[in-house]
C-alpha cells in the first residue's frame, strides 16, 4: 500500500502525526492480540473440558438406559437460555447466564422414585451442553477479532509504519535540496550582482 503524499511541510507534518498514531497504538494492539490469544484457548479448553464431563456424565448414567425407556417423552424442555454480553479487550462475548426448563407436572405417587432425580439429571446435561456451545462460540467470536487484530497488527507494523518512514525521509530530502538549490542560486545571484557592482565601479 503506497502511501499518498506531497512535497511540502504539510504533507510533511501530516504524515508526522500519522505515523506518531500508529507507532503508539502498535503496542497496544499486540497487547490486545496476545490477550485475545489466550482468552481464545481459555474457551476452548473450556468449551472441550464441558464436552468430556458431557459425555463422562452420559457414560455415567448409562447403567440407568433401561429405565429411560419408562421415562416421558417431552417431560422437560428447555424453554429458554438466558445470556448476558460481557466485553473482553473490546470483544462483546455471549456468557451463559441461566437456562429455563419448563417440567411438566407429573404424578410423584404414580411415577417411578427414580423420576425427579431424572428430571434433575436431564437439566445437568442439558446445561452442560448448553455451555459448552456457548463456550466454542465464544472462542469463534474471539478468534475472529484476534486475527483482525493480527492483520491491523501486520499492516501497521509491516506496511504503513515503514512506509510513513520512507514518505517522510523523502520529503524532507526534497525539502533539503529544494533548500540547497534556493541557496545556491542566491549565492549564484549575489555573485553576479557583486560582479556586476564592480565592473559599473571600474
Amino acid at each position: 500500500m503506497a502511501i499518498k503524499f506531497q512535497y511540502n511541510k504539510t504533507s510533511l507534518n501530516e504524515l508526522g502525526k500519522q505515523l506518531k498514531v500508529r507507532t503508539r497504538a502498535l503496542p497496544t494492539l499486540k497487547n490486545k492480540e496476545a490477550a485475545l490469544r489466550l482468552e481464545v484457548k481459555k474457551a476452548k479448553k473450556r468449551s472441550d473440558e464441558l464436552l468430556e464431563e458431557l459425555a463422562s456424565s452420559l457414560e455415567k448414567y448409562r447403567y440407568m438406559s433401561g429405565l429411560w425407556n419408562e421415562f416421558e417423552p417431552g417431560l422437560i424442555t428447555v424453554k429458554d437460555v438466558e445470556l448476558e454480553t460481557a466485553k473482553f479487550a473490546g470483544v462483546k462475548i455471549p456468557e451463559l447466564r441461566n437456562v429455563i426448563y419448563e417440567v411438566k407436572e407429573f404424578d410423584l405417587f404414580r411415577k417411578p422414585m427414580w423420576y425427579s432425580d431424572g428430571v434433575q439429571i436431564l437439566k445437568d446435561l442439558a446445561r452442560l451442553g448448553i455451555e459448552s456451545e456457548i463456550c466454542s462460540e465464544k472462542s469463534r467470536i474471539l478468534d475472529w477479532s484476534r486475527k483482525k487484530t493480527t492483520q491491523k497488527v501486520n499492516l501497521y507494523e509491516k506496511v504503513q509504519i515503514p512506509g510513513y518512514h520512507e514518505a517522510i525521509l523523502k520529503i524532507k530530502r526534497y525539502l533539503e535540496d529544494e533548500e540547497n538549490l534556493s541557496k545556491a542560486s542566491q549565492k549564484i545571484v549575489k555573485t553576479r550582482h557583486n560582479l556586476e557592482e564592480e565592473e559599473e565601479a571600474l
